[in-house]
């Protein structure tokens, strides 16, 4: 799966599950205050990435992770990890 398709899925889950506009949805927004998340919905986040990627999300990995850009590098550096262990 490359970065684009990786953009596309996680775009689509988030309008669906967070109900966000998708406009608000940049690369250089602040992804917890775009989403409005709080602690129960970080766990709701790690639920949808699991089952969309297929990998396990610790809480520590999100310590770094404050843009949509870094959101997105961080699945895409995972799934790749996957495809390649």
């Amino acid at each position: 799966m490359n970065q684009t398709a990786i953009i596309e899925k996680i775009n689509g889950f988030l309008v669906e599950e967070f109900e966000v506009e998708p406009g608000k949805i940049v690369p250089e927004a602040n992804l917890r205050e775009t989403l409005e998340l709080d602690s129960l919905d970080y766990i709701d986040l790690v639920v949808v990435i699991e089952s969309n990627f297929g990998f396990k999300v610790k809480p520590e990995d999100f310590v770094n992770i404050a843009t949509f850009q870094n959101f997105y590098d961080y699945v895409a550096g995972r799934v790749a990890e996957k495809v390649t262990s």
